[in-house]
C-alpha cells in the first residue's frame, strides 16, 4: 500500500500534491467542526451539573455522572411519550411517502389532463396558509382533537415532497410505462411494481425528511392533545421537563423542587434532552445514507 501511494505521488505534479495536501487538511477541519458540537453537548450531558456551571468543558466530561439522564427518565409519562413518538414516526412516514408518491406518479403521467392545474394548486399551498386559528377550527370540526390521528392526517401530504418525487419520476424512461401497458398492466400495477422500485433513492430521501419532522414535532401535541397524557409525545414531555427544571415548577416522583434543582441544572438537562432526541435519528441515518445522497443528486435533475 505504501509503495502504491509513493508511485501515485511520484506521478503527480507539485501543484497536484499541494492540492491533495490542502484538501486533506481542509476535510479534517470540516470533520472536526462537524463533530465538535455534538461531542461538546454529549460531554455536558454526562458532566455533573454543579461542575458544568463553572465552564471549561469541551469534548470530555470533567466529573462523569448519569444523574442528568436519570432525572429525565424518572418521569412517568416519558415512556408513553416515547411509544407515541415512535408510532407517529413510523406510521406517519409510511403513509406520507405512500400518499405523496401516488400523487407524484399521477402528476408525472403525460396523459393526465389536469396535470398542470393540480401542480399549480399544490404549489399555492406552499405559499398560502389560512393561519393557526382557522387550522385549529378545521381540526376540531373534523373530530381529530384528542386523537392519535391528529399527528398523521393533517400533514400526510406535503407539496414539497410531491414535487421532489415527481421530479425524480420525470427522469425515468416513459417507455417503461408504455411497455407495461402493452403487457396489460393497470395504473396501480405500473406504479407499484415498476415505478416504486426505481424510486428507492428519492423515497428514502423523503422518508428521512418526514421521519425527522415527525420525530421532532411537539407543537401539535401542545395544541390538540395537551390534556391527554396517553397521547403525549416524547418531545413534548422533554419540553415540559426542561420548563419545569428551568422554573422549578415540578419534580419527578415525589421529589421536592429544591432537591431536583440541587441535582441538575437547566443547562445539563437541556444537553441531555438534545442527546435523547438526536440519537434515534443518528441510528437510522446510516441505513438510508446511500439512498439519501443518490436521491438528492438525481431528484434535482428536473424541476
Amino acid at each position: 500500500m505504501a509503495r502504491t501511494n509513493n508511485r501515485v505521488f511520484s506521478r503527480m505534479s507539485p501543484g497536484e500534491i499541494a492540492f491533495e495536501i490542502s484538501n486533506t487538511i481542509f476535510m479534517i477541519c470540516v470533520v472536526i467542526a462537524t463533530l465538535y458540537p455534538f461531542l461538546h453537548v454529549l460531554a455536558l450531558s454526562l458532566n455533573d451539573s454543579l461542575d458544568t456551571v463553572k465552564g471549561g468543558i469541551h469534548i470530555w466530561p470533567r466529573e462523569f455522572t448519569l444523574e442528568n439522564y436519570k432525572t429525565i427518565f424518572s418521569y412517568d409519562t416519558l415512556l408513553i411519550g416515547a411509544r407515541n413518538s415512535v408510532l407517529r414516526t413510523i406510521i406517519g412516514t409510511v403513509l406520507s411517502v405512500f400518499a405523496c408518491s401516488m400523487i407524484a406518479y399521477t402528476l408525472s403521467r403525460r396523459d393526465f389532463q389536469l396535470r398542470r392545474f393540480l401542480s399549480v394548486f399544490l404549489a399555492m399551498t406552499m405559499y398560502l396558509s389560512a393561519g393557526l386559528i382557522p387550522g385549529y377550527m378545521l381540526i376540531r370540526h373534523l373530530g381529530l382533537i384528542n386523537t392519535f390521528w391528529v399527528y398523521i392526517l393533517p400533514g400526510i401530504v406535503s407539496a414539497w415532497n410531491v414535487f421532489i418525487i415527481r421530479s425524480f419520476m420525470d427522469g425515468l424512461p416513459y417507455v417503461l410505462q408504455e411497455s407495461a401497458k402493452l403487457d396489460g398492466a393497470n395504473d396501480f400495477t405500473i406504479y407499484w411494481r415498476i415505478i416504486m422500485p426505481l424510486c428507492k433513492p428519492v423515497l428514502a430521501t423523503v422518508a428521512l425528511f418526514v421521519a425527522v419532522g415527525q420525530w421532532n414535532s411537539w407543537f401539535d401535541n401542545y395544541l390538540y392533545n395537551s390534556m391527554n397524557t396517553q397521547l403525549t409525545t416524547l418531545q413534548y414531555e422533554l419540553q415540559k421537563i426542561l420548563q419545569s427544571t428551568t422554573v422549578g415548577q415540578s419534580a419527578p416522583r415525589g421529589q421536592s423542587v429544591l432537591e431536583n434543582m440541587a441535582r441538575v441544572s437547566p443547562q445539563s438537562v437541556k444537553m441531555a434532552i438534545t442527546i435523547v432526541v438526536t440519537v434515534p435519528i443518528l441510528l437510522v441515518y446510516p441505513f438510508l445514507q446511500k439512498y439519501f445522497v443518490k436521491g438528492m443528486t438525481l431528484g434535482a435533475v428536473k424541476a
